[in-house]
């Protein structure tokens, strides 16, 4: 117990200081759970030979992670994805393992082995590019949306991949012999009692010899079984077990449920010699239309996310740092191989597709390393005899490493984005209008702006950088140019020199800022109406100056607030008063805080900015006070 309760500390220890570090670093959760692995296995060596047995209990994680992803997936958004999942998709993970089973064989490796690495390194990192593509607001981008959508591809192939791999062996899981009888490798049944349950349970055992004893035709029909059963059970089985479990009213009951689905599905699914993630991927699609899809969802994230993090533990624990330093020219060349292979085929792919710019780099360099399911697929192969030992040690290097490099691509991507943004990623529009009103930005805020202005019979100058939002405009009628907001050149052609008023509505903050602080220092005299984020960019616009202010979620939680107000009693004026005080409270708050806010100093830490915000406070609360006291004496 002892040992068991050490083992745990350090695993825990090691992530919980590893995957912070990493995050702020802007490096990724499985980099830190990687690096983690490596300082606690190799480098300290305070862990050992029990990687190995938490790496089996740790791929439990994969198939919660498999679940949650059906969960977000219904049906009818598959099929209206069809298009980019089996064109862009479908393309990079076949030629990306073509072209990589084609290098394998050409070192004399056999056909199988070949085609397994192929599968293997053709996979992305989902983890690293999605956290990536968020952090830095490139989600939205045509280049991120199709980045997406070959993610989403290659996590639904990881099924299918999963269930070929062991074909590609000779002695696998499931195979039949010449009596037609089901042959199960030892070393599987094993495994697959490990994860169905305790392997000495006697139904187990009964079960599995059952299933081994059946004809071929009795396989066939068990499968086909199988499948059928986790469909319908999720179709009309689930919500009446729900209901049953709601009444016992036991919040960790939900959280039982939602383990039970996942470990049974696997357990049938190992059953019938199929893979336990392609059963609980086609259940999480069956149960994704379902009422209780978010009740799942938050039930097994943390499960998911805890033993997907030991997984990459384990992974880097057990690293061979002796194989990586004696071969370290060649595996890093190996890794480097990887890169610039996918990379081009991403980059052919980019071109048919009609991608350009900065957006065809960001494809092509985004999804050119390998991903954390090679890890999973890796650990799957060895396990079903499908690749030698040597050569997934090897493997797991170059995963590692190009995972490691990921971070670069996308410092790269930058400079070739500044780049094309001094000589244009696009040909500008001609301006050929000027207006008394420039809106920079047409997203969902300047849409409304620009909507209300040109209702109310006022032209105005309709300025965005994204080609696609440009051409929606003019789908429904409304005339906008193509260029960058904030270049001096198509200010001037907007007709900045004489507009009254600019409306500055664009999605990055930093962009925003620049566009306000340049039309300021030309037209001291313009008005100009900014989009903030929150109440920090409230400051920089403000000293930047910003005339008129707004904050996105501000007017919106008002409004809810008033609603909220009106329910707990108060009659619709009075709700609408409080509305008001608090609106003109916090306008002059702003103002007189913004004039306090020091950019080099955090707010917390800034003495005077926090006493003056603790008097304003307390003016507020006066201020209602006083306006509860005049209504109950009017009413008296």
């Amino acid at each position: 117990m002892e040992g068991f309760l050490f083992q745990a500390t350090i695993y825990l220890a090691a992530a919980v200081i590893a995957v912070p570090i990493a995050s702020r670093l802007g490096l990724g959760s499985v980099l830190g759970y990687l690096a983690a692995g490596i300082l606690i296995g190799p480098v300290l060596g305070l862990v050992g030979a029990e990687t190995k047995d938490l790496q089996h209990f740790a791929e439990f994680g994969v198939v919660m992670m498999l679940f949650l992803i059906g969960l977000e997936l219904e049906p009818r958004a598959l099929w209206d994805m069809r298009h980019r999942l089996l064109g862009l998709g479908g393309l990079q993970v076949a030629l990306s393992t073509a072209a990589l089973m084609g290098i394998a064989m050409a070192y004399d490796q056999p056909w199988n082995v070949s085609l397994a690495i192929g599968l293997t390194l053709a996979l992305s990192s989902t983890a690293i590019v999605l956290q990536t593509l968020s952090e830095k607001n490139l989600m939205q981008t045509s280049g991120g949306r199709s980045v997406f959508s070959v993610l989403l591809t290659q996590d639904i192939a990881v099924i299918p991949i999963l269930a070929f791999l062991p074909l590609l062996a000779v002695d696998t899981i499931g195979g039949l012999l010449p009596d037609g009888s089901i042959s199960l490798n030892p070393d599987e049944v094993e495994k697959a009692h490990d994860h169905g349950g305790h392997s000495g349970s006697e139904a187990a055992d009964a079960a599995f010899s059952f299933v081994q004893s059946l004809p071929g035709w009795g396989v066939t029909l068990l499968t086909i079984g199988a499948v059928v059963s986790i469909i319908v059970v999720g179709v009309f089985f689930t919500r009446p077990v729900f209901r049953f479990i709601h009444s016992a009213k036991l919040r960790e009951m939900y959280t039982a449920l939602a383990l039970l689905i996942v470990v049974g599905i696997s357990f049938v699914m190992m059953l019938v010699g199929l893979s336990p993630a392609l059963g609980a991927f086609l259940a999480g699609v069956v149960l994704a239309s379902s009422e209780f899809r978010h009740e799942l969802e938050t039930d097994l994230e943390p499960f998911k996310g805890l033993l997907l993090g030991l997984f990459f533990i384990t992974v880097g624990a057990g690293i061979n740092f002796e194989l990586l330093f004696a071969d370290f020219v060649i595996i890093m060349g190996m890794a480097l191989l990887v890169i610039i292979v996918k990379g081009l085929i991403l980059y052919a792919l980019g071109l048919a597709f009609k991608l350009r710019g900065r957006d065809q780099w960001l494809f092509a360099l985004g999804l050119a390393q390998a991903g954390e399911f090679g890890f999973v697929l890796i650990s799957f192969s060895v396990a079903t005899g499908v690749m030698p030992n040597g050569v997934a040690e090897t493997l797991l290097l170059v995963i590692a490493l190009s995972m490691l490099i990921t971070p670069l691509l996308f410092i790269l991507h930058e400079m070739i984005s500044r780049r094309f943004d001094e000589s244009g990623p696009f040909v500008p529009d001609e301006i050929d209008e000027e207006g008394p009103v420039i809106i920079a930005g047409i997203g969902r805020f300047g849409q409304i702006v620009n909507r209300l202005l040109q209702a109310s019979g006022f032209q105005t100058v309709v300025l965005d950088h994204n080609p696609e939002t440009i051409a929606v405009m003019r789908r429904f009628g409304f005339k906008a140019f193509l260029g960058d907001p904030t270049r001096p050149d198509i200010l001037r052609k907007a007709g900045l020199k004489d507009a009254r008023v600019l409306v500055v509505a664009l999605d990055s903050p930093e962009a925003a800022l620049q566009l306000i602080t340049y039309a300021r220092k030309q037209r001291p005299d313009l008005h100009i109406v900014s989009r903030a984020h929150d109440r920090t960019d409230v400051y920089r616009q403000y000293q930047a100056g910003a005339n008129d202010i707004v904050r996105e979620m501000f007017d919106s939680s008002l409004r809810a607030g008033r609603y909220v107000l009106e329910n707990m009693g108060l009659s619709e004026y009075e709700a609408a008063e409080a509305q008001r005080m608090f609106y003109a409270h916090d306008r002059l708050s702003v103002r007189e805080l913004a004039a306090l806010w020091r950019a080099d100093v955090e707010p917390s830490q800034n003495k005077a900015y926090v006493e003056r915000a603790k008097e304003l406070q307390k003016d507020l609360e006066t201020a209602f006070l006083n306006r509860v006291d005049e209504e109950d004496q009017k009413r008296a």
